[in-house]
């Protein structure tokens, strides 16, 4: 068993409200995050012991950056950059500065300004002698070893949707719909969310098409956006206050993965195997299964993505995520909830930030700090993230007992 001085457990966590902010800064943005999960904490930055800070768009060196606004104690900082799993790094790079018994307190944070940067579909620039669409920024096709693929966001995930319906069948545009619009009715209840407007499935199904079959409201919403985290060993969390102990979530599995070699190929992106490998070893070193999951926050970066991680974090049976979805289960009301905060269509995804603010949402239930979208009794809860390039973070987090 883990002795307290190995466990790790959360003590303060916020985020602001995701949007567009143009009068403010990553630093803005960062240092509110910082002093609102610091405050949370109970505890001050005299208290911690290292910065793990993760920002994608801006200049580097956010870390320092932040330092210099929110008080400069000679910790080490690490500057962290993990694609779309960059706050889950940060996290985990926390979590292991205190585990290997160098700290007491860690403290980590994930800022981006992306209002307005469109479908950063330009984040991998297809070769000259590729074929564009029309549009000329989706879908640029790359034969690789016997598969032709994109490099794009859109096109990849639209691909990776449309192959999970060609194998286990059911999977049609209409299905997609529905996941998006589930999301964008949870978000209606999120006051931190970028938007919180309900759409009908008519709605969302004749928006703009981006890359068959996710249309504009089923892709994840560029915004504006800070989370932060402050973590602590369990011995040190003994010696604080009862509400401090009772408020603060334990990390019973932080996790982080990449691609593995495989025989089809090794350039286009593999966004299932990763995260099923996370999921398994997330589930083993927590010591819960799927089932004892109470909600569940997922990259939902496309509307198909959400679909094939119902399947990949185990959470309905191998091929089984049509009917899973279609059982009503993933809808707030349902027996697995997930991505109640809106998820990353309607809440929005400041890339570096998301990883961070998943767990926030996660924590939040088991808190019991949810208001009018509290998912009751919650105990236990899984955030997942995916950097396409690749990198997956899963973190298992569980109430406190006290």
């Amino acid at each position: 068993a883990m002795s307290k001085q190995d466990e790790v457990w959360i003590l303060g966590i916020n985020m602001t409200k995701l949007g567009k902010y143009p009068d403010r800064d990553i630093v803005d943005l960062g240092a509110e995050a910082i002093q609102a999960a610091l405050k949370d904490a109970g505890v001050t930055m005299d208290d911690i012991g290292i910065l793990a800070a993760g920002n994608l768009m801006g200049a580097g060196g956010i870390g320092q950056m932040l330092q210099k606004q929110v008080g400069q104690t000679g910790i080490p900082v690490y500057n962290v950059a993990n694609a779309c799993a960059t706050g889950a790094t940060a996290l985990r790079t926390a979590v292991m500065a205190i585990k290997a018994g160098e700290c007491d307190y860690g403290l980590a944070v994930g800022v981006e300004k992306l209002a307005g940067a469109g479908l950063l579909a330009g984040a991998n620039r297809a070769e000259e002698n590729d074929t564009w669409t029309p549009e000329g920024r989706f879908g640029a096709v790359v034969p690789v070893d016997g598969r032709i693929g994109t490099a794009t966001m859109p096109g990849v995930f639209a691909q990776i949707g449309m192959e999970y319906g060609h194998k286990y069948g059911g999977a049609d545009f209409e299905l997609f719909a529905k996941i998006s619009e589930k999301n964008h009715s949870h978000s209606t209840l999120n006051p931190l969310a970028a938007y919180n407007k309900e759409m009908s499935l008519e709605q969302i199904m004749n928006d703009m098409m981006i890359a068959y079959p996710n249309t504009r409201p089923m892709c994840s919403a560029n915004c504006d956006g800070a989370a932060a985290a402050v973590v602590v060993n369990g011995a040190t969390l003994k010696t604080l206050s009862l509400e401090q102990q009772r408020r603060a979530v334990k990390i019973s599995a932080s996790i982080l993965t990449t691609d593995p070699w495989q025989e089809a190929c090794q350039v286009l992106p593999d966004v299932n195997t990763l995260t099923r490998n996370a999921a398994k070893t997330a589930y083993e070193k927590a010591g819960v299964g799927p089932e004892d999951l109470d909600l569940v926050e997922l990259h939902d970066c496309f509307a198909t993505a959400e679909l094939v991680h119902y399947d990949n974090l185990m959470l309905c049976e191998e091929g089984g995520a049509v009917d899973f979805f279609n059982s009503g289960a993933t809808w707030r009301t349902g027996r697995m909830p997930v991505n109640v905060s809106g998820g990353l269509q309607s809440k929005g995804h400041p890339i570096a930030a998301t990883g961070i603010a998943n767990i926030w949402e996660v924590c939040q239930h088991l808190r019991d700090e949810c208001g009018n979208r509290q998912i009751a009794g919650a105990k236990v809860g899984l955030a997942h993230v995916i950097g396409l390039g690749s990198a997956c973070g899963i973190h298992i987090l569980e109430k406190s007992a006290a």
